[in-house]
């Protein structure tokens, strides 16, 4: 990979690490159980029962679209921003050169990198035989947004399958509910274990944060 290529992509994170993966699952799961929570054991029928179900999948569909093609506006608007921050070093003289690779430092690597490391970032800059204008669109962006609108959309069926297979729809909503909890626990273990706080905890957390944002929005009229 030539040196160019790599400040490209430097503003885009690498492709949908476990945060966003896990992310867009645990947001297509809301939007899915906004409408299964709505479903009343008393009163719905098979009619209503199909009209939930398409509601759910069509707003996942729509909000998978929306969340794919941010997905790529953030990874371009990153990618662009790197190139000006590497133009902005080549122009600049050693000391501010400097500065303003360690002001785009995130906190914690600013914390830790010396006047050593800084000055060899600046170096490299500089010895790069051309940066590119504009930022490019990539395979793995595309990529990318494609997963993420897939995740968004297959979280749905997960939690309305049980309206399709099962008659009883008390039994169905419990089901449903069931199941989203599970997944609840699953994002929330998966999301720990990534960020080292703790697997079981932050399944158990995501669980009860779950329940309470459903709640919310259901109270909120979403």
């Amino acid at each position: 990979m030539s040196d160019s290529k790599l400040i490209e992509e430097s503003g885009r994170e690498r492709l949908l690490d476990p945060v966003d993966r896990v992310s867009e699952m645990l947001f297509g799961l809301f939007m899915a159980l906004t409408f299964v929570g709505a479903v009343s054991v008393a009163t719905t029928g098979q009619q209503e029962i199909r009209t939930m179900l398409l509601a759910a999948f069509g707003c996942n569909l729509a909000w998978g679209l929306v969340d794919a093609v941010m997905y790529v506006v953030q990874t371009l608007t990153n990618r662009g921003r790197a190139l000006v921050l590497a133009r902005s070093v080549r122009a600049a003289d050693a000391q501010s050169g400097c500065r303003i690779i360690e002001r785009s430092l995130g906190p914690g690597v600013r914390a830790i990198a010396s006047a050593a490391e800084i000055e060899a970032m600046r170096a490299r800059l500089l010895a790069l035989p051309s940066v590119p204008e504009r930022p490019k669109l990539q395979r793995d962006d595309l990529l990318g947004a494609l997963g993420i609108f897939l995740i968004c959309v297959l979280a749905t069926f997960p939690v309305v399958l049980p309206f399709l297979f099962i008659t009883d729809v008390a039994i169905a909503k419990n089901t449903s509910r069931g199941i989203a909890l599970t997944m609840l626990f699953a994002g929330g273990f998966a999301l720990g274990r990534w960020s080292g706080y703790g697997s079981w905890r932050a399944g158990l957390l995501m669980v009860a944060l779950g329940t309470a944002l459903v709640g919310a929005i259901m109270a909120l009229g979403g």
